[in-house]
């Protein structure tokens, strides 16, 4: 070919056959990253040198972009590179990018006990719907747009369990010097996150005389047919802690100190996993799974006990 296409035209081709069979949300974010980060240092490329792509990963760290969000843009470039090689609008360039290794067993943002029980018997004691919102949590570990589109009919008094479907979240579209958002409804994160979790005894008695009373079609925190979004109820449990005095943990703190507990618990691994919706246990080992010298040692004295 004479003349390859930039970045900016390999883009409107991709995403016309992109968004047929990916989330709308995953599209969004996509697209999000797209116009904010790749289109002002790439959009009117055709070659990409690997020199550069490096140049951008640093300026991006030092912009303050974690190192997560930063791997998934440079994801989404290599998404955008191999769809114009592979249908020649772009010439055969070959680039890598060296990240440093993150520290293992990096702190998670996780409650301490006290604080944890703080936040749960505040909740036992004051039952109102965003209220037994954080309780599902603290006794679940579901995510906060799992939870935001959580219904009274997702309770099931048979199985004593609660199924999780849906999620909800608020997504930006940008384009053509456009930005607006919308909430969405969908299904969850990954097929794994479809799934249903086992109540506690507690957690039962307080959840299944109500979902026998309420409309089953209404959201669980808002009691009505409208839910309240992710933003508006990281808000209010902002306020929560603050008036209990507890450290400002992130709402995903719940989901860690869960799935912590669980593990301080010894809890199956597997078991965990299916619980939290990973899409695979590696995730779940990763995340919250380090073992010190102490354990190390136990397990290897359990192996030759297990001898003679």
């Amino acid at each position: 070919m004479d003349s390859y296409k930039t970045i900016r035209e390999v883009f409107a081709l991709w995403k016309k056959e992109k968004q047929m069979y990916v989330k709308q949300s995953t599209m969004a974010t996509y697209e999000l990253h797209i116009s904010k980060h790749i289109m002002p240092a790439f959009g009117n490329s055709s070659m990409l040198h690997e020199d550069d792509v490096r140049a951008f990963v640093e300026e991006k760290m030092k912009e303050g972009l974690s190192q997560k969000t930063v791997r998934d843009i440079v994801m989404i470039l290599g998404l955008l590179h191999r769809y114009g090689v592979k249908h020649g609008l772009l010439p055969v360039s070959e680039w890598s990018v060296r990240w440093s290794q993150p520290e293992r067993g990096q702190s998670l943002d996780v409650f301490t006990i006290k604080h944890y029980r703080c936040l749960m018997n505040h909740c036992l004691n004051n039952l109102t719907n965003k209220n037994i919102g954080i309780l599902i949590c603290i006794c679940t570990g579901m995510r906060i747009g799992e939870i935001c589109a959580l219904k009274w009919s997702d309770i099931d008094g048979e199985t004593k369990s609660i199924r999780v479907n849906r999620t909800l979240g608020r997504i930006y579209f940008s384009g053509g010097g456009d930005r607006r958002t919308q909430i969405i409804e969908g299904t969850p994160k990954t097929r794994n996150s479809m799934r249903e979790i086992p109540m506690s005894n507690k957690l039962a008695k307080i959840l299944l005389p109500l979902a026998k009373v309420l409309n089953a079609d209404y959201y669980v925190l808002t009691n009505s047919d409208t839910p309240i979004e992710p933003h508006t109820y990281r808000n209010y449990y902002k306020r929560l802690l603050s008036k209990l005095g507890v450290p400002a943990v992130k709402f995903h703190g719940i989901r860690h100190s869960f799935a912590t507990r669980c593990v301080e618990s010894k809890c199956d691994y597997k078991t965990l996993s299916v619980i939290l919706g990973h899409s695979n246990i590696s995730t779940t080992l990763n995340l919250y799974v380090h073992p010190d010298a102490e354990q190390k040692k136990k397990c290897i004295d359990k192996m030759l006990k297990s001898l003679g």
